[in-house]
Protein backbone atom coordinates (compact mmCIF):
# COMPACT_ATOMS: atom_id res chain seq x y z
CA UNK A 1 0.00 0.00 0.00
CA UNK A 2 1.19 3.74 -0.78
CA UNK A 3 2.23 5.49 1.74
CA UNK A 4 -0.45 8.70 2.70
CA UNK A 5 0.90 12.16 1.90
CA UNK A 6 -1.88 13.41 4.65
CA UNK A 7 -2.73 11.57 8.13
CA UNK A 8 -6.46 13.29 9.53
CA UNK A 9 -6.99 12.37 12.30
CA UNK A 10 -10.72 12.70 13.20
CA UNK A 11 -13.70 12.40 11.27
CA UNK A 12 -15.45 15.04 11.90
CA UNK A 13 -16.97 18.16 9.34
CA UNK A 14 -12.99 19.68 10.09
CA UNK A 15 -11.21 16.45 9.41
CA UNK A 16 -13.70 15.15 6.03
CA UNK A 17 -13.80 18.52 4.46
CA UNK A 18 -9.88 18.67 4.59
CA UNK A 19 -9.45 15.46 3.43
CA UNK A 20 -11.57 15.71 0.77
CA UNK A 21 -9.92 19.30 -0.40
CA UNK A 22 -6.55 17.45 -0.06
CA UNK A 23 -7.51 14.38 -2.26
CA UNK A 24 -9.11 16.39 -4.82
CA UNK A 25 -5.56 17.82 -5.51
CA UNK A 26 -4.27 14.74 -6.36
CA UNK A 27 -2.81 13.72 -2.04
CA UNK A 28 -2.78 10.58 -0.65
CA UNK A 29 -4.79 10.62 2.15
CA UNK A 30 -5.75 8.63 5.21
CA UNK A 31 -8.58 9.43 7.72
CA UNK A 32 -8.43 7.60 10.97
CA UNK A 33 -11.14 8.10 13.81
CA UNK A 34 -11.44 5.31 16.09
CA UNK A 35 -15.31 5.70 16.74
CA UNK A 36 -16.08 6.73 12.76
CA UNK A 37 -17.38 9.86 10.65
CA UNK A 38 -19.55 12.02 12.15
CA UNK A 39 -19.54 10.39 15.67
CA UNK A 40 -19.20 13.88 17.64
CA UNK A 41 -20.81 16.92 17.98
CA UNK A 42 -20.87 16.62 13.69
CA UNK A 43 -23.07 14.09 13.70
CA UNK A 44 -26.00 16.80 14.84
CA UNK A 45 -29.32 17.28 13.51
CA UNK A 46 -29.13 20.93 13.33
CA UNK A 47 -27.20 22.20 10.10
CA UNK A 48 -28.02 25.98 10.47
CA UNK A 49 -25.84 27.39 8.04
CA UNK A 50 -26.46 31.20 9.37
CA UNK A 51 -24.28 34.70 8.95
CA UNK A 52 -23.00 36.55 11.68
CA UNK A 53 -24.85 40.24 11.35
CA UNK A 54 -23.71 42.43 8.85
CA UNK A 55 -22.05 45.10 11.15
CA UNK A 56 -18.28 45.46 13.29
CA UNK A 57 -16.85 43.46 9.96
CA UNK A 58 -13.79 41.35 11.38
CA UNK A 59 -11.66 38.69 9.47
CA UNK A 60 -14.30 36.05 11.01
CA UNK A 61 -16.93 37.03 9.26
CA UNK A 62 -15.38 37.89 6.14
CA UNK A 63 -14.21 34.32 6.15
CA UNK A 64 -17.93 33.06 6.96
CA UNK A 65 -19.15 35.24 4.35
CA UNK A 66 -16.42 33.78 1.76
CA UNK A 67 -17.16 30.42 2.84
CA UNK A 68 -21.08 30.27 3.07
CA UNK A 69 -20.78 31.81 -0.48
CA UNK A 70 -18.73 28.77 -1.51
CA UNK A 71 -21.19 26.20 -0.20
CA UNK A 72 -23.24 25.55 -2.78
CA UNK A 73 -20.14 24.67 -5.08
CA UNK A 74 -18.85 22.84 -2.75
CA UNK A 75 -21.28 20.78 -1.36
CA UNK A 76 -22.70 19.84 -5.28
CA UNK A 77 -19.20 18.71 -5.96
CA UNK A 78 -19.45 15.91 -2.68
CA UNK A 79 -23.02 14.84 -3.84
CA UNK A 80 -21.44 14.21 -7.68
CA UNK A 81 -18.47 12.69 -6.14
CA UNK A 82 -20.22 10.25 -3.75
CA UNK A 83 -24.27 10.25 -4.79
CA UNK A 84 -25.12 10.88 -1.59
CA UNK A 85 -27.28 14.19 -1.06
CA UNK A 86 -25.92 16.09 2.10
CA UNK A 87 -29.45 18.05 2.05
CA UNK A 88 -27.95 21.57 1.60
CA UNK A 89 -30.12 23.94 0.53
CA UNK A 90 -29.85 27.90 0.18
CA UNK A 91 -32.84 28.66 1.83
CA UNK A 92 -33.12 31.67 3.73
CA UNK A 93 -33.67 32.54 7.29
CA UNK A 94 -37.08 34.69 8.93
CA UNK A 95 -36.33 36.48 12.21
CA UNK A 96 -38.82 38.15 14.24
CA UNK A 97 -38.25 41.46 15.78
CA UNK A 98 -40.02 41.87 18.99
CA UNK A 99 -39.22 45.41 20.00
CA UNK A 100 -38.90 48.89 18.39
CA UNK A 101 -34.97 48.33 19.18
CA UNK A 102 -34.60 45.52 17.55
CA UNK A 103 -36.35 46.95 14.67
CA UNK A 104 -34.51 49.88 14.17
CA UNK A 105 -31.99 48.52 14.52
CA UNK A 106 -32.06 45.50 11.87
CA UNK A 107 -33.31 48.55 9.62
CA UNK A 108 -29.52 49.80 9.99
CA UNK A 109 -28.27 46.47 9.20
CA UNK A 110 -30.10 46.64 5.66
CA UNK A 111 -27.73 49.22 4.29
CA UNK A 112 -24.67 47.47 5.92
CA UNK A 113 -25.28 44.41 4.44
CA UNK A 114 -25.53 45.95 1.30
CA UNK A 115 -22.06 47.44 1.07
CA UNK A 116 -20.93 44.11 3.39
CA UNK A 117 -22.70 41.13 1.25
CA UNK A 118 -23.14 43.40 -1.73
CA UNK A 119 -25.08 41.23 -4.29
CA UNK A 120 -24.49 37.68 -3.42
CA UNK A 121 -27.23 38.17 -0.74
CA UNK A 122 -30.33 40.38 0.74
CA UNK A 123 -30.96 41.25 4.14
CA UNK A 124 -33.94 42.81 4.60
CA UNK A 125 -36.95 44.10 7.07
CA UNK A 126 -40.52 42.93 5.57
CA UNK A 127 -43.99 42.30 7.53
CA UNK A 128 -44.17 38.90 8.80
CA UNK A 129 -47.55 39.11 6.75
CA UNK A 130 -45.79 38.53 3.64
CA UNK A 131 -44.82 34.74 4.74
CA UNK A 132 -47.84 33.62 5.96
CA UNK A 133 -48.44 31.03 8.43
CA UNK A 134 -44.72 30.16 8.13
CA UNK A 135 -43.26 32.80 10.23
CA UNK A 136 -43.46 33.05 14.36
CA UNK A 137 -44.93 35.79 16.34
CA UNK A 138 -43.46 39.21 16.05
CA UNK A 139 -44.84 42.35 18.07
CA UNK A 140 -43.87 44.57 15.82
CA UNK A 141 -45.19 42.76 12.71
CA UNK A 142 -42.12 42.73 11.15
CA UNK A 143 -39.33 40.47 10.23
CA UNK A 144 -35.37 40.69 9.40
CA UNK A 145 -35.65 37.90 6.03
CA UNK A 146 -31.95 37.35 4.82
CA UNK A 147 -30.98 35.26 1.63
CA UNK A 148 -27.37 33.97 2.85
CA UNK A 149 -28.69 31.60 5.62
CA UNK A 150 -28.45 28.13 4.36
CA UNK A 151 -28.86 24.78 5.95
CA UNK A 152 -27.64 21.02 5.22
CA UNK A 153 -28.35 17.83 7.52
CA UNK A 154 -25.26 17.17 9.34
CA UNK A 155 -25.37 13.46 9.53
CA UNK A 156 -25.83 13.31 5.82
CA UNK A 157 -23.24 15.89 4.98
CA UNK A 158 -20.57 13.40 6.97
CA UNK A 159 -21.81 10.52 5.22
CA UNK A 160 -21.70 12.59 1.70
CA UNK A 161 -18.29 13.00 2.03
CA UNK A 162 -17.52 9.93 3.52
CA UNK A 163 -18.98 8.13 -0.29
CA UNK A 164 -16.84 11.51 -2.07
CA UNK A 165 -13.85 10.40 -0.30
CA UNK A 166 -14.35 6.66 -1.54
CA UNK A 167 -14.70 7.74 -4.81
CA UNK A 168 -10.95 8.53 -4.45
CA UNK A 169 -10.13 5.70 -2.81
CA UNK A 170 -9.98 7.45 0.46
CA UNK A 171 -11.66 5.26 4.18
CA UNK A 172 -12.08 6.10 7.48
CA UNK A 173 -10.66 3.50 9.52
CA UNK A 174 -10.21 2.87 13.48
CA UNK A 175 -7.08 2.50 13.87
CA UNK A 176 -3.83 3.28 11.58
CA UNK A 177 -0.39 4.77 12.34
CA UNK A 178 0.93 8.31 11.19
CA UNK A 179 1.85 8.73 7.56
CA UNK A 180 3.21 11.63 5.83
CA UNK A 181 1.68 15.09 7.38
CA UNK A 182 -0.40 14.56 10.04
CA UNK A 183 -3.70 16.94 10.71
CA UNK A 184 -5.85 16.86 13.90
CA UNK A 185 -9.05 17.83 13.96
CA UNK A 186 -10.59 15.87 16.77
CA UNK A 187 -13.17 18.32 18.39
CA UNK A 188 -13.61 18.31 21.91
CA UNK A 189 -11.25 15.47 22.90
CA UNK A 190 -8.88 17.42 20.50
CA UNK A 191 -9.30 20.44 22.71
CA UNK A 192 -8.42 18.01 26.27
CA UNK A 193 -5.46 17.13 24.19
CA UNK A 194 -4.29 20.92 23.57
CA UNK A 195 -5.08 22.28 27.25
CA UNK A 196 -3.24 19.28 28.55
CA UNK A 197 -0.46 19.99 25.75
CA UNK A 198 -0.12 23.38 26.51
CA UNK A 199 -1.04 24.49 30.22
CA UNK A 200 -1.35 27.68 31.46
CA UNK A 201 0.33 29.23 34.74
CA UNK A 202 -3.29 31.14 34.52
CA UNK A 203 -5.52 28.51 34.34
CA UNK A 204 -6.46 30.17 30.89
CA UNK A 205 -7.82 27.00 28.57
CA UNK A 206 -6.74 26.58 24.97
CA UNK A 207 -10.35 25.67 24.33
CA UNK A 208 -13.22 23.22 25.69
CA UNK A 209 -16.47 22.26 24.69
CA UNK A 210 -20.25 23.38 24.96
CA UNK A 211 -22.48 20.79 24.99
CA UNK A 212 -25.71 21.20 22.77
CA UNK A 213 -29.45 19.14 22.98
CA UNK A 214 -31.19 19.18 19.44
CA UNK A 215 -34.61 17.49 18.56
CA UNK A 216 -35.96 15.96 15.34
CA UNK A 217 -39.70 16.65 14.10
CA UNK A 218 -41.42 14.49 11.59
CA UNK A 219 -42.75 17.89 9.86
CA UNK A 220 -42.20 18.65 6.07
CA UNK A 221 -41.31 22.24 5.58
CA UNK A 222 -38.71 21.55 3.23
CA UNK A 223 -38.92 24.65 0.45
CA UNK A 224 -39.34 27.00 3.56
CA UNK A 225 -36.87 28.99 5.07
CA UNK A 226 -35.11 28.49 8.61
CA UNK A 227 -36.39 30.56 11.41
CA UNK A 228 -34.43 32.15 14.00
CA UNK A 229 -36.92 32.48 16.92
CA UNK A 230 -36.70 32.81 20.96
CA UNK A 231 -32.92 31.94 20.45
CA UNK A 232 -33.63 28.68 19.29
CA UNK A 233 -33.07 27.87 15.37
CA UNK A 234 -35.63 25.98 13.34
CA UNK A 235 -34.20 23.92 10.30
CA UNK A 236 -36.81 22.01 7.42
CA UNK A 237 -34.39 20.04 6.25
CA UNK A 238 -34.47 18.07 2.66
CA UNK A 239 -35.91 15.09 3.78
CA UNK A 240 -39.09 16.17 5.22
CA UNK A 241 -37.82 16.35 8.58
CA UNK A 242 -37.21 19.53 10.65
CA UNK A 243 -34.48 20.04 12.80
CA UNK A 244 -34.61 22.27 16.21
CA UNK A 245 -31.72 23.22 18.71
CA UNK A 246 -30.09 24.02 20.73
CA UNK A 247 -28.92 24.34 24.25
CA UNK A 248 -25.41 26.04 25.24
CA UNK A 249 -24.36 24.18 28.10
CA UNK A 250 -21.02 24.93 29.53
CA UNK A 251 -21.37 22.86 32.31
CA UNK A 252 -22.57 19.33 31.96
CA UNK A 253 -22.32 15.54 33.38
CA UNK A 254 -23.44 13.45 30.40
CA UNK A 255 -22.00 14.95 27.08
CA UNK A 256 -23.56 13.14 24.92
CA UNK A 257 -26.76 12.34 26.86
CA UNK A 258 -29.82 14.39 26.26
CA UNK A 259 -32.02 15.20 29.67
CA UNK A 260 -35.22 17.62 30.12
CA UNK A 261 -33.88 20.55 28.99
CA UNK A 262 -34.23 19.95 25.59
CA UNK A 263 -38.12 19.34 26.45
CA UNK A 264 -37.97 22.70 27.56
CA UNK A 265 -36.26 23.77 23.88
CA UNK A 266 -39.48 21.55 22.14
CA UNK A 267 -41.92 23.73 23.91
CA UNK A 268 -40.73 27.02 23.02
CA UNK A 269 -40.75 26.10 19.38
CA UNK A 270 -44.28 24.81 19.86
CA UNK A 271 -44.90 28.70 20.87
CA UNK A 272 -42.94 30.03 18.52
CA UNK A 273 -44.55 27.80 15.71
CA UNK A 274 -47.83 26.76 16.99
CA UNK A 275 -48.45 24.60 13.28
CA UNK A 276 -45.30 22.38 14.98
CA UNK A 277 -48.41 21.16 17.66
CA UNK A 278 -48.54 17.62 17.36
CA UNK A 279 -45.83 16.65 15.21
CA UNK A 280 -43.82 13.45 16.35
CA UNK A 281 -40.29 13.85 17.80
CA UNK A 282 -38.18 11.32 16.20
CA UNK A 283 -35.45 11.81 18.24
CA UNK A 284 -33.60 13.87 20.68
CA UNK A 285 -29.82 14.27 20.61
CA UNK A 286 -26.88 15.75 22.71
CA UNK A 287 -22.98 16.57 21.40
CA UNK A 288 -20.66 18.69 22.90
CA UNK A 289 -19.32 21.65 20.38
CA UNK A 290 -15.43 21.60 20.18
CA UNK A 291 -14.91 25.53 21.26
CA UNK A 292 -11.81 27.57 21.22
CA UNK A 293 -10.65 30.72 23.26
CA UNK A 294 -11.09 32.79 20.78
CA UNK A 295 -14.40 31.41 18.87
CA UNK A 296 -13.17 31.54 15.62
CA UNK A 297 -11.88 28.66 14.18
CA UNK A 298 -8.41 27.59 15.53
CA UNK A 299 -6.01 26.31 12.68
CA UNK A 300 -2.69 26.14 11.38
CA UNK A 301 0.85 24.24 12.54
CA UNK A 302 1.08 22.52 16.25
CA UNK A 303 4.13 25.01 17.65
CA UNK A 304 6.76 22.79 18.78
CA UNK A 305 5.73 19.26 16.72
CA UNK A 306 7.14 19.45 13.37
CA UNK A 307 4.94 17.85 10.94
CA UNK A 308 1.68 18.07 12.67
CA UNK A 309 -1.45 20.41 11.91
CA UNK A 310 -4.53 21.34 13.88
CA UNK A 311 -7.98 22.06 12.98
CA UNK A 312 -10.55 22.39 15.92
CA UNK A 313 -13.19 24.64 17.23
CA UNK A 314 -16.06 24.67 14.86
CA UNK A 315 -18.25 25.58 17.71
CA UNK A 316 -21.40 26.56 16.33
CA UNK A 317 -20.18 27.32 12.78
CA UNK A 318 -18.17 24.64 11.98
CA UNK A 319 -20.05 23.24 8.98
CA UNK A 320 -20.72 27.04 7.63
CA UNK A 321 -17.36 27.41 7.97
CA UNK A 322 -15.81 23.92 6.03
CA UNK A 323 -15.76 24.87 2.33
CA UNK A 324 -13.10 27.51 2.91
CA UNK A 325 -11.75 26.09 5.89
CA UNK A 326 -10.78 22.84 4.10
CA UNK A 327 -9.37 24.81 1.05
CA UNK A 328 -7.26 27.15 3.37
CA UNK A 329 -6.02 24.24 4.71
CA UNK A 330 -5.28 22.21 1.62
CA UNK A 331 -2.96 25.06 0.81
CA UNK A 332 -1.12 24.58 3.75
CA UNK A 333 -0.34 21.02 3.96
CA UNK A 334 0.07 20.74 0.76
CA UNK A 335 1.61 23.65 -0.82
CA UNK A 336 2.94 25.37 2.50
CA UNK A 337 0.87 28.64 1.71
CA UNK A 338 0.01 30.18 4.64
CA UNK A 339 -3.55 32.23 4.38
CA UNK A 340 -4.95 31.68 7.75
CA UNK A 341 -6.78 34.82 8.78
CA UNK A 342 -5.32 36.94 12.16
CA UNK A 343 -7.77 35.58 15.02
CA UNK A 344 -7.49 31.97 13.74
CA UNK A 345 -4.10 31.13 14.77
CA UNK A 346 -3.44 28.21 17.41
CA UNK A 347 -0.99 30.46 18.61
CA UNK A 348 -3.80 32.53 19.72
CA UNK A 349 -5.33 30.55 21.72
CA UNK A 350 -2.01 29.82 23.77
Amino acid sequence: MAMADITVRGAGIFGLSIAWACAQRGAKVQVVDPYGAGAGSSGGLVGALAPHVPENWNAKKAFQLDSLLMSRAFWAEVEAAGGVSPGYGRTGRLQPLNDDKALALAKTREDSAKALWQDHAIWQVRPASDFGDWCPPSATGFVVHDTLSGRMHPRRACAALVAALASKGVQVVAEAPDQGQVLHAKGYAGMLELNAAFPSETGRMVGNGVKGQAALLRFDARDLPQLYADALHLIPHADGTLAIGSTTERDFDSPDQPDGQIDDVIARALRAVPQLEGAEVIERWAGVRPRARTRAPMLGAWPGRSGHFIANGGFKIGFGMAPKVAGVMADLLLEGRDQIPEGFRVEDNL
